[in-house]
């Protein structure tokens, strides 16, 4: 069904759900002995299946699995392929440093096991997606190193025709985090030669586990928060606390000339004010003077 234009703009021509750090255990065991890393994410499924057919991707931006086992590959794809199957949704995955490059190549994406990087070009239509692998076996910080800038700069040789998303684990940019500035992307300069100026229209990564924007080259950026488990920012300075709560996706929506990036708290929570769809398609019928009216808060006249 298409969407009326009631404002200013019109429809996304994309809508992309951005999922990071689910941190699955073999068996669905609690994280830490403590969060349901299982449960988060069937609950952002089933929050995300509530949009239908307007999600055109769901992109999953690393650390899927806490230890690489295999089985926790399989428990994220039990919980995300139905909601791809109904939706139409494409479903993207990206490596990050808790993934192991054999099994998610061989569990996620169906291919031979392989410690190759796991590089690789999407496309949504005109919209391109390219995923780049910054993990380091045996290490939680990112790299580039020139193998990986040279993988790029040739998928960026070719123009798309909606234009580029770069999902990449490590997001380059600033975490006022303590510690995590040991675990940050190497190489960001070499990386932002290559992506400066070539039509990369934002830039989408993880591994931070709270919500957060920035840019980087020109480019926004948008990190999603984690399912698995949240980052504290309010912890005393110098002291790297996570919490069992606070879990969100992002929905990014592309338009024409513009994207807007927005956070979604994941969990049920008491609704407090709700507009039915039959209240919409009225408001629809209305002309634009009329649905100002309709929104009024001004007194009746007497």
């Amino acid at each position: 069904m298409t969407a009326v234009q009631l404002g200013r703009y019109p429809a996304a021509r994309r809508v992309i759900a951005h999922v990071s750090d689910t941190h699955l255990l073999h068996g669905g065991a609690p994280l830490g002995g403590v969060a349901d890393t299982v449960d988060a994410l069937e609950r952002s499924a089933a929050q995300l299946a509530r949009l239908g057919h307007r999600l055109d991707a769901v992109i999953v931006t690393g650390d899927v699995a806490d230890l690489g086992e295999p089985d926790a590959y399989r428990l994220v794809r039990t919980a995300l392929e139905p909601l791809a199957e109904a939706t139409g949704a494409r479903l993207i995955w990206v490596m990050g440093n808790h993934d192991e490059r054999s099994a998610f190549r061989s569990e996620l994406l169906d291919e031979p096991p392989s410690d190759e990087p796991v590089h690789h070009v999407a496309m949504i239509e005109g919209l391109r997606v390219i995923v780049l692998d910054t993990s380091v076996a045996g290490y939680h910080h990112g790299a580039v190193d020139t193998a990986a800038l040279d993988w790029l700069d040739a998928a960026l040789a070719e123009a798309a025709p909606e234009g580029t998303i770069l999902a990449m684990h490590h997001a380059p940019i600033a975490s006022p985090l303590a510690l995590m500035d040991i675990l940050e992307l190497r190489g960001q300069d070499e990386l932002a030669g290559v992506v400066r100026g070539r039509n990369v229209r934002l830039i989408l990564g993880g591994h931070l586990h709270y919500a957060t924007n920035g840019s980087f080259a020109g480019v926004p950026v948008s990190v999603a928060g984690a399912t698995a488990y949240t980052m504290d920012l309010s912890a005393p300075p110098r002291e790297l606390v996570g919490v069992d709560g606070g879990r969100s996706f992002t929905l990014v929506h592309l338009f024409d000339d513009d994207i807007t990036t927005s956070v979604v708290p994941v969990g049920p929570f008491p609704v407090v004010t709700s507009f039915s769809a039959d209240f919409l398609a009225e408001i629809e019928t209305l002309t634009p003077e009329q649905r100002l009216e309709r929104f009024s808060r001004k007194p009746p006249q007497r």
